[in-house]
């Protein structure tokens, strides 16, 4: 997947404790999901979240996950449920909000269940993280355009580091998932290759 030119906008750059977070890397949007795409978008962008979550877990970085569940008819989710119907696919009971074979939560590491796009409205997250000393937040998950943006914007709004990994999102179209990588890239996180990534989080990049 490409990754925004260098340039536009200015590099926002690594701390020193970063985390990654899986943003709703769930079976709905995969292969026999409601919201999958056709083309493997999805697929592809799981596995490269299963290998930058590899890379962390190996060098002692902390992991999140985050999920969306919604109470019967999406009483929880406002308007938000109301707009995107599709929804409907995360209420109460669902199989579709679980997580894949990989990446998929270990013991011990956190998940995040949540009723709208970003991973910090209306969640603990920030306050986890702020809690772990985590400066950096490394985003990577579904949809591009959606949640993933959505998370990687209130990331720097809430003061982290974001970071978002190009080949370890997706989107149901490949239009959209470029035009938003592009914006993010520009206003709001530094758009990094999966490989660029897993040499920063493994020590390996200079």
């Amino acid at each position: 997947m490409p990754v925004p030119s260098e340039g536009f906008g200015a590099r926002i750059g690594w701390g020193s404790r970063p985390a990654v977070v899986v943003v709703d890397v769930v079976t709905a949007y995969l292969a026999g999901g409601p919201l999958t795409d056709a083309a493997g978008r999805f697929e592809s962008a799981r596995a490269s979240a299963a290998r930058v979550v590899d890379a962390a877990r190996s060098a002692g970085h902390p992991v999140f996950f985050t999920t969306v569940k919604l109470a019967p008819g999406g009483a929880d989710a406002g308007w938000f449920a109301v707009k995107v119907p599709g929804l409907a696919a995360f209420e109460e009971g669902s199989p579709y909000a679980e997580f894949p074979d990989e990446p998929a939560p270990l013991p011990g590491e956190v998940v995040v269940t949540k009723q709208y796009a970003s991973s910090f409205f209306g969640t603990s997250l920030a306050a986890t993280l702020t809690a772990a000393g985590v400066d950096t937040v490394v985003v990577t998950g579904f949809s591009t355009s959606g949640c993933v943006r959505a998370t990687a914007l209130d990331a720097l709004q809430h003061g982290f580091r974001p970071i978002v990994v190009a080949d370890a999102c997706g989107d149901r179209e490949a239009a959209t998932h470029d035009q938003n990588l592009f914006d993010l890239d520009a206003k709001y996180a530094d758009v990094l290759s999966e490989q660029a990534v897993i040499d920063h989080l493994s020590g390996a990049a200079t």
